[in-house]
This record gives structure tokens, sequence and C-alpha cells, in this order.
């Protein structure tokens, strides 16, 4: 459940840094389109949110935000290393991430033991 968090938190920030046009043109060599922007900053804001879930599950109200802050900053700093030096490698993780944390939090909703 944890590593769903931090998979969430880390697909969630990408959403937001992409919706940039800085980090788009690093990884798409052109600005982003105005749709695909508000479509990333949405999605970004729900993977976040998605990302508090787990950690309420586990740790409850209190020690839950203060760990999800954590994990924001864990994926936040994940991020900031990988995109200025590997902007498709950081793409490719949170694509991948995305599908992990969504994949763990549907498990363990369905009552499924999970990793």
């Amino acid at each position: 459940m944890a590593l769903a968090a931090l998979a969430l938190s880390f697909s969630g920030m990408s959403a937001l840094a992409l919706a940039m046009d800085r980090h788009h043109q690093q990884l798409r060599q052109r600005d982003v389109a105005p749709r695909l922007r508000n479509i990333l900053r949405v999605l970004g804001g729900i993977l976040l949110v998605m990302a508090l879930l787990p950690c309420i599950d586990l740790w409850g109200g209190g020690a839950g935000i203060v760990a999800w802050a954590g994990f924001l900053t864990a994926g936040t700093l994940l991020l900031a290393i990988l995109l200025p030096y590997a902007p498709r490698l950081a793409a490719g993780l949170a694509a991948f991430s995305l599908v992990y944390g969504l994949w763990i939090s549907l498990l363990v909703s369905t009552g499924v033991s999970a990793a």
C-alpha cells in the first residue's frame, strides 16, 4: 500500500510537471496544447488525492497526512532528479507508476492480497 501511495504521488507530480510548457518541451520539443494542459492538471490533482487514500488507510488520519506529505516529497524529488537528465525515462516511469499504483489500489479495495 505504501508503494501505491509513492507511485501515485510520482505519477501525479509528473502529470503536473508535464502540464508546464518548460517540462513538456523537454519531453516533446513543443509547447503543451491548452486542452492537454488542463487534462494533465486535473489528472495530476486526482492522482495526488488518490495517493492520500492508502496513507490514511494504513496510518489513520493524522499520521496518514504526514506520510502522504513525505510520499509527495519523495515523488517530487525523484522527478526533479530524473526530468532534467532523462525526461523520457521519467515519463515512462510515470506511466508505469500510474498503472502500478492504480492496480495495487484496485486489488486492495477488492480485498485481494497485494504485494
